[in-house]
């Protein structure tokens, strides 16, 4: 059994993990840690998880946790994140990190967006981006895996083989984006209160949003060429799940049909990704580890719809995927 301790349990993200962990029979939860003195069982935390788990929240030291544990998942804010995988990461533990640390490629462009100096800069762009569809093999055996963000994953997945294919110019795309109430975390906030979200619908984050630079980045890499996007998020009233609608000017002889079979050979044989005939609604993938893309061509743009469940797939269900391929397990165990 692979041992395991949880950064930041207290979390939504946290909960999907563990939810997720419980069915794993190759996974051990050994350790959960909160950064406050107190030390409440699971069990009042998360209600759910009554009766599945005898363990308590607690501060521990990288060198106790190292003691516990194998492998580490870090659901912590930025900057705080880095410190700790830092840390265990110098005690031969291999690290899941689910914050934004890990995911952009130098200091510069990580302290432009996350305005804080980057506390492990010597990793950034050495460290795997945890979207094992694209980078399956820099992934496996992996010390440090770059968890992606929810809103990136459903706008890579869609793009990067149309982009890799040449069916698409690499400018002008827009990913029109929209996600749950959970995608904001549990720390209380007014706007995300049930009065302020409810029949409510808002974009936020316009033109500054952190997960633009990820986007660009991953795309670029995922395709050799420079990628610039324009990225804009929107709160919907639902509990969880992303739809991401994008339009991209076609290339060369881009059809519907041409677009389609691009994405279908690209994910042929990918366990988690499905192209689909019909526009897909968020509900089609929720408390899932899938992606379905549904793609054509209208007036003169190539149009993309990508459904995600932003807990799952687009955090701790990708998380998982990861755990199993650096420790070596199938990659849908405890997944569906």
């Amino acid at each position: 059994m692979t041992r395991v301790a949880i950064y930041g349990a207290s979390g939504y993200t946290g909960l999907e993990l563990l939810k997720l962990l419980a069915r794993h029979p190759e996974a051990r939860v050994t350790a959960l840690l909160t950064r406050q003195d107190e030390a409440p069982h699971l069990s009042e935390i998360h209600p759910q998880l009554t009766g599945a788990f005898d363990l308590r929240l607690e501060n521990l030291s990288a060198d106790e946790v190292a003691e516990r544990a194998d492998v580490a998942f870090t659901c912590l804010p930025h900057a705080a994140s880095a410190e700790v995988c830092a840390d265990l990461l110098s005690r031969d533990m291999k690290v899941v990190d689910l914050s934004a640390d890990y995911r952009l490629g130098d200091a510069a462009t990580y302290q432009k967006w996350y305005a804080h100096e980057h506390p492990d800069a010597g990793r950034l762009g050495e460290t795997p981006y945890g979207l094992p569809e694209l980078f399956r093999t820099q992934i496996i055996g992996a010390k440090l895996v770059a968890n992606p963000g929810c809103y990136p994953t459903s706008a890579i997945l869609a793009l990067a083989p149309l982009l890799r294919a040449g069916l698409v110019e690499r400018d002008g795309i827009v990913i029109d984006s929209k996600s749950g109430v959970s995608g904001a975390g549990r720390t209380p906030k007014l706007p995300f209160h049930y009065p302020e979200c409810n029949e409510s619908f808002s974009a936020y984050g316009v033109g500054t949003h952190r997960h633009m630079p990820e986007i660009d980045r991953v795309l670029s890499m995922a395709s050799d060429q420079s990628v610039e996007v324009l990225f804009t998020p929107h709160l919907t009233p639902m509990d969880r799940g992303i739809l991401s609608t994008i339009y991209a000017t076609p290339k060369g002889d881009a059809t519907p049909e041409s677009v389609v079979t691009a994405l279908k050979e690209a994910y042929a044989g990918e366990r988690f990704v499905s192209i689909v005939d019909t526009p897909p609604a968020t509900k089609h993938v929720a408390h899932t580890n899938r992606c379905h893309i549904y793609a054509t061509v209208v007036r003169g743009k190539v149009l993309l719809v990508s459904v995600i469940d932003n807990l799952i797939k687009g955090a701790s269900g990708a998380a998982v995927q990861n755990f199993n391929l650096i420790c070596g397990f199938d990659e849908s165990t405890a997944l569906i």
